[in-house]
């Protein structure tokens, strides 16, 4: 079978932050560090700054594409925190980000020139139990959360949804065999229907039978707009009345556990209730982890006294029982699709010969496109070179 390295040729490695605390699951927790660290000074600021080889306060650093933030070194910034953007930590956890070069080791400046409300991010789970793939509409930092991330493969590779990110002639081909030309959204909404994890990378098969395609496609496309959660102009996913999660106890400021009654079909953290969460969603998993216990380690883990990580809400926010509340829509949505997924039958596949002269793509397809449309400010305020 294909890879989908080879049906989507550009790819990149996940983003590395280097320090957890210009992450978070609100945004004005953000805001808060930022002040933090600029109020300390010389040795304090750098061990509150988590110095590594790739950044520390002194280090020279362009702005990102499509941020407007300071590139002054940043021991000599005093300024207001840059306005948090949204970001995809891992499968399905949105957060918060601080959008600033100086903060981050590796960024992947080629992902962020392309990041706009056309676009659509592809991203491999790697090896592992559950979804091959994940998709989403802002920028994901592709991490895996068993550690064995795979690439980001946007759907396009220029900014307003423009030269998609499809092996050259690959369409063409698929259009003569299943009589009409399919879209690149029609390629991303099978592959993320029929892919398959492997220890060499994401496989994809490729069906002969344009019925089998129409029914795949179909499918993804069900898949890909609950796990866009109403971004790019789509529906907010939302379960039949009856079997809408809802909060039947609130959950306490500081919920120290989470928990799952199959019987009574309750979700509880701390105190709080919410129910109904199908079993479907409570044992959902991506990567051999369950997605939900993950969600909310990350919301109360401990964090050591006195870093940044350690400034977050004194309680529980209101917005994030309400972004659990989606999740496990999400997850019980995905996981009703799970037999149409095992039911849908591929059948004969096109084979490489089939395929010959667009597989394997050329090594341009493979490299970003020279995006040139705005100008980017290089370090300390010079005009970056592209």
């Amino acid at each position: 079978m294909p890879m989908l390295d080879e049906l989507m040729p550009w790819g990149a490695a996940p983003l590395r932050w280097g320090r957890g605390w210009v992450l978070s699951p609100d945004a004005a927790s953000l805001k808060r560090r930022w002040d933090a660290l600029l109020k300390a000074e010389g040795v304090a600021r750098d061990a509150l700054f988590g110095c590594t080889r790739a950044r520390t306060p002194r280090s020279a650093v362009a702005a990102l594409p499509g941020q407007s933030t300071g590139t002054g070194r940043f021991v000599r910034e005093d300024g207001r925190c840059p306005e948090p953007v949204r970001v995809l930590h891992g499968p399905f956890d949105e957060q918060w980000l601080i959008p600033d070069h100086r903060l981050i080791d590796t960024a992947r400046p080629e992902l962020w020139r392309v990041a706009d409300e056309r676009q659509l991010f592809v991203v491999e789970q790697g090896y592992g139990a559950g979804l091959a793939t994940v998709v989403s509409a802002v920028l994901p930092d592709g991490r895996s959360p068993a550690g064995r991330p795979g690439r980001i493969r946007p759907l396009y590779r220029r900014p307003g949804g423009v030269e998609p990110n499809i092996a050259p002639g690959l369409l063409t081909a698929l259009g003569a065999r299943y009589g009409q030309d399919p879209s690149a959204e029609d390629l991303v909404a099978w592959c993320v229907a029929t892919a398959e994890s492997s220890a060499a990378g994401c496989v994809v098969p490729l069906p002969a039978d344009p019925q089998a395609w129409r029914s795949g496609v179909e499918l993804g496309r069900r898949m890909v707009e609950i796990q866009l959660r109403g971004a790019r102009g789509g529906a907010r996913p939302r379960l039949p009345g009856g079997r809408r999660p809802y909060v039947r106890s609130a959950v306490p400021a500081r919920p120290d556990a989470i928990g799952y009654d199959a019987d009574e079909e309750v979700l509880s953290l701390g105190d709080g209730r919410i129910s109904p969460v199908p079993r479907e969603a409570w044992d959902f998993e991506v990567a051999g982890v369950r997605v939900l216990e993950l969600w909310f380690a990350r919301r109360t883990a401990a964090a050591e006294p006195g870093t940044l990580e350690a400034i977050r809400p004194a309680a529980w926010p209101q917005e994030w029982t309400s972004e659990l509340l989606e999740l496990i829509t999400v997850l019980a949505l995905l996981a009703e699709l799970r037999d149409q997924q095992r039911e849908l039958k591929v059948g004969p596949e096109i084979t490489r010969d089939e395929l010959t002269g667009v597989l394997p793509p050329p090594a341009a397809a493979r490299r970003p496109a020279s995006v040139l449309d705005r100008q980017e400010e290089g370090p300390e305020g010079q005009l970056a070179l592209l």
